[in-house]
């Protein structure tokens, strides 16, 4: 996520998913993969968009906005890839979230580089109850319930590809000096009893003037789930939050146990609502409702319909 043309104008995201089946020998096999660049305006509105491989009817998106609804517009206009859970599926559903926290990085960089206009001040919602952080009484809340403008906890973090294992990322390009990174990894394994282990991080980072990144989100998930899909246990573990309420939402992940998997974009969202939600960690729930699609190249999975 960043400002070619300085912030306040365009932004540009650009996005890439991979998956990758890992054999017992170590030997690595690139199974799908896309590429997506975005261009959205200021209040959120696509202006451009293209994927690599191309996918018909990607255009369509094009005067949709960022939010909840574009979702919605997504599996309208692209119901092949929402069903087959590609990664192109992937990278489109976190455009929703993606275009919402960008603006992140213009706080940590407010005193360096100011905006290429001077639109008046924003109008600021009221956010109470809306999720975890933003509880009646938070830390995070002005007294007249809109959120507090001040950055809440960063956490200084390592980059993520590791030069000890070239294939446990795809190629990660450089950044401009003023971006913000969303990042996913979902790892998946067959246990001897058939069962699936399931191991997945999320991350929400910028960098700093200095260059240094920091995470202002990041969650680690632990799960499991039988042989027909269905979650059997989930743990969420919260590495960063930016408020100290928020960690309070991460122990009712464990009211989606017994969900199917392929059910969890909407289980998510009907069960963890409001103070028991929290927008950062329902986003990485809701893509484990691919795990089905990458257990299936395991060779002895149920089928991901």
């Amino acid at each position: 996520m960043s400002w070619p043309e300085g912030f306040g104008r365009a932004l540009l995201l650009e996005g890439r998913a991979r998956d990758l089946l890992t054999a017992a020998d170590g030997e690595a096999r690139v199974l799908a993969q896309s590429t997506l660049r975005t261009l959205a305006a200021r209040d959120r509105t696509i202006e451009a968009i293209e994927s690599d491989p191309p996918s018909p009817g990607l255009e369509r998106l094009v005067g949709q906005q960022g939010g909840g609804r574009l979702r919605a517009a997504i599996a309208d206009v692209l119901p092949e890839e929402v069903e087959r859970g590609t990664p192109l599926h992937l990278l489109l559903d976190d455009l929703a979230g993606s275009t919402l926290i960008a603006g992140f990085a213009y706080l940590r960089w407010a005193g360096d580089v100011p905006r290429t206009d001077q639109p008046s001040d924003a109008r600021r919602h009221p956010m109470e109850g809306v999720c975890a952080g933003y509880r009646p009484g938070a830390s995070s809340l002005l007294p007249e319930a809109t959120p507090s403008v001040i950055a809440g906890n960063v956490t200084p973090v390592p980059p993520l590809d590791d030069p000890a294992d070239p294939s446990g990322w795809h190629d990660i390009a450089d950044h401009p000096a003023m971006a913000m990174r969303r990042a996913r990894r979902i790892d998946l394994w067959e246990e001897p009893d058939g069962a699936l282990g399931i191991d997945s991080m999320f991350r929400d980072s910028c960098w700093d003037p200095d260059g240094s990144e920091v995470a202002v989100h990041e969650y680690e998930l632990s799960a499991t789930a039988d042989r027909d899909g269905v979650l059997t246990s989930v743990t969420a573990r919260p590495r960063v939050l930016p408020w100290a309420e928020c960690p309070t939402a991460a122990d009712n992940a464990r009211w989606l146990v017994g969900s199917p998997l392929r059910s969890l974009r909407r289980e998510v969202l009907q069960r963890l609502r409001g103070i028991d939600c929290c927008t950062h960690l329902n986003d990485a729930l809701r893509a484990l409702a691919e795990v089905p699609v990458l257990a299936a190249h395991l060779g002895t999975r149920p089928s991901a319909s």
